[in-house]
């Protein structure tokens, strides 16, 4: 409960992508300040404490085969991001930086992440469109759908609040508000560090290498 409570905090302060115009704006001005000193000055997120733990849930992934996120990403720094393909901003922003940060480290720390995009929207988000969506971005990334009320249980199980769904418009669009950041866990199964939207490509090309060999010893 302690770590929900804060995380929907940091929710009410955090733009929640896909609702407020020019909330990219808004969520580098909210964003959490990253750490000015200590042991984890060095990475240039956010810092969490405590630690988020590794949520446990099973959604199917874009070639139709059941996936069970913790165990499937265990051994590997798994980045964790909830949105949608339709989403205007914060979406498209997140994945496009991340892909460019991958290609710019090693191939050798680059091949040590796993980066899951969960579908917020899976009315709209088929399988095929997930799956062309993130092929713009990264083929390898991983693209989840599962019903609505699967994907609000892994946010719930993520210690974050379901998205929301605006009303629908006359000519049928409408936008999900979602958690605007995206949660990387490190090989002890625990987020230590937020990424809000707004940080830069070289922000994250500074903190994947050092994420992919964190082991929070000594810490």
């Amino acid at each position: 409960m302690k770590l929900r409570l804060f995380l929907g905090a940091l929710l009410a302060g955090v733009f929640l992508a896909g609702t407020v115009p020019g909330g990219w704006a808004q969520s580098r001005k909210n964003a959490p300040e990253p750490a000015t000193g200590g042991a984890d000055a060095k990475y240039r997120g956010g810092m969490v404490s405590p630690a988020l733990p590794k949520p446990k849930f099973t959604l199917t992934d874009t070639s139709g085969v059941p996936f069970d996120f913790a165990s499937k990403t265990e051994g590997y720094t798994t980045l964790l991001f909830f949105g949608y393909t339709h989403c205007p901003d914060m979406c498209p922003l997140q994945m496009s930086i991340i892909a460019q940060a991958l290609k710019k480290i090693p191939p050798a720390s680059a091949d040590r992440f796993k980066v899951v995009f969960v579908t917020t929207d899976p009315e709209r988000d088929t399988p095929q469109v997930l799956r062309v969506w993130l092929d713009h971005f990264d083929k390898r990334f991983i693209g989840l759908s599962g019903s609505q009320s699967a994907i609000d249980a892994a946010q719930v199980a993520a210690n974050l609040s379901p998205a929301k769904r605006s009303a629908v418009r006359p000519d049928g669009a409408y936008e999900v508000g979602h958690a605007a950041f995206v949660l990387a866990y490190t090989r002890d199964n625990l987020a230590h560090v937020i990424y809000p939207g707004g940080v830069s490509e070289e922000d994250w090309a500074h903190d994947l290498p050092l994420l992919a060999t964190e082991t929070w010893a000594n810490r």
